[in-house]
């Protein structure tokens, strides 16, 4: 490819909401994380995440890029993660999506998303953080460290110490994942997201000596 046919954006020189409009409408899809966390008074905090992946398997890690409010104060899954040092991922599909959009609403400190979004939860293993029962795969984490790069922005990064799963979700002779029956949903950016089921299937060629 001709590389003067391309335009070059210098985001050095961009305000932050413009490069935070080419990049999530660029880098697509994302998965969604519905975190859980653990408030003060004990209940309990979801949001939802599209800045967050898996990092590793051996350690088992998972990242999340933890922003503020716009006046600059703490958003409560980081404060929570903080305080507590535990979270839960939990997975989106299409069963789960519109109450995982009224999770994302501004409520009050401390109150409580999965009552407003009528979301179920369950008691975790191996942390003392509760994971939503409807989501096809909740992974219990641990706070490995956070790291702060501004004033707006940290990431966390999560071991996973075990996971929840749908009974029909994976099959455990061989622990593969059912896609016929997983239907995740993926982040586009504004209000757009998209559906997973149209899938492709490419093989690695041999390399030829």
């Amino acid at each position: 490819m001709n590389q003067k046919k391309k335009m070059f954006l210098d985001f050095e020189k961009l305000e932050p909401k413009s490069r935070y409009k080419l990049i999530t409408a660029s880098i697509v899809p994302r998965p969604i994380a519905l975190v859980t966390t653990r408030n003060k008074d004990g209940s309990t905090n979801a949001a939802p995440f599209s800045f967050f992946n898996v990092f590793s398997e051996d350690p088992p890690l998972v990242v999340l890029g933890l922003q503020t409010k716009p006046d600059k104060s703490l958003k409560d899954t980081t404060t929570n993660i903080r305080n507590t040092g535990e979270f839960v991922v939990n997975l989106v599909d299409d069963n789960l999506a519109e109450k995982m959009v009224v999770c994302a609403a501004d409520y009050p400190k401390g109150e409580s998303e999965p009552v407003h979004a009528e979301l179920k939860l369950s008691q975790s293993k191996k942390i003392n953080v509760d994971y939503i029962t409807e989501s096809p795969f909740s992974f219990e984490c641990k706070r490995i460290t956070v790291l702060q790069f501004s004033n707006t922005r940290d990431l966390a990064i999560g071991e996973i110490l075990g996971m929840h799963a749908r009974k029909s979700l994976i099959d455990l002779k061989n622990y593969h994942v059912n896609w016929n029956k997983y239907h995740p949903i993926g982040r586009l950016f504004a209000s757009h997201y998209i559906y997973t089921d149209n899938t492709l299937s490419l093989q690695i060629p041999p390399v030829k000596t």
